[in-house]
C-alpha cells in the first residue's frame, strides 16, 4: 500500500486526483467508485451522502453524488461516462463509513464505464498516483490523513 503523509492508497487501485476518487475495477465490465482517503480527510466527519439512482447515465468528470460534512457540501465526480448500476445503500443509514473505511465498505456507486479500457488507462495506479496527490496536497494546504477511530482504510 502506496502512503503519503499517512494518506493511504492502496497498490491495487486506480486513481482521478484531479477528482479525488478511487476506482476498483470488479473484473465483469463494472466498477466501484468511493472518496479517497485525501478526500475523506479534507470533508472532514460525513454526515450525509446521497449517491444518484442506479440506472442513471453519468457523464465524465460530473457528479454521481453529493456529500456533506460538518465544514463541506459537495460533488463526488466520476472520472468516465457510463451508466450507475448499483449504489451502496448502506450510506444512507451511515455516511460516516467514508471516513472509517473510504476503501472497502465506503466505495459510494458501481458503475458500467462506456469505454473500460480506455478509462483505465487514463488513471494512476497505485504508487503511480502518489506525485499527483503529493501536488494536490500541497495545493490544498493539507499537512497529513487523519483518521477516526475504528479507521480501516
Amino acid at each position: 500500500m502506496a502512503e503519503i503523509k499517512n494518506c493511504l492508497l492502496p497498490d491495487d487501485l486506480y486513481y482521478s486526483v484531479e477528482n479525488n476518487v478511487w476506482v476498483r475495477d470488479l473484473g465483469d465490465g463494472t466498477i466501484s467508485l468511493g472518496m479517497t482517503d485525501i478526500a475523506q480527510t479534507l470533508a472532514g466527519s460525513v454526515i450525509h451522502c446521497k449517491p444518484k439512482a442506479a440506472g442513471k447515465k453519468v457523464k465524465a468528470n460530473k457528479s454521481i453524488a453529493t456529500v456533506e460534512s460538518g465544514k463541506w457540501v459537495g460533488p463526488v465526480k466520476c472520472p468516465f461516462s457510463g451508466e450507475i448500476v448499483a449504489v451502496n445503500e448502506q450510506l444512507a443509514q451511515d455516511a460516516t463509513i467514508l471516513n472509517k473505511s473510504p476503501y472497502k465498505e465506503g466505495w459510494i456507486v458501481k458503475v458500467r464505464p462506456d469505454n473500460l479500457e480506455g478509462d483505465l488507462a487514463n488513471l494512476a495506479k497505485g504508487a503511480d498516483a502518489i506525485p499527483g496527490f503529493e501536488a494536490y496536497m500541497a495545493e490544498k494546504e493539507l499537512g497529513e490523513c487523519i483518521h477516526c477511530e475504528g479507521f480501516d482504510g
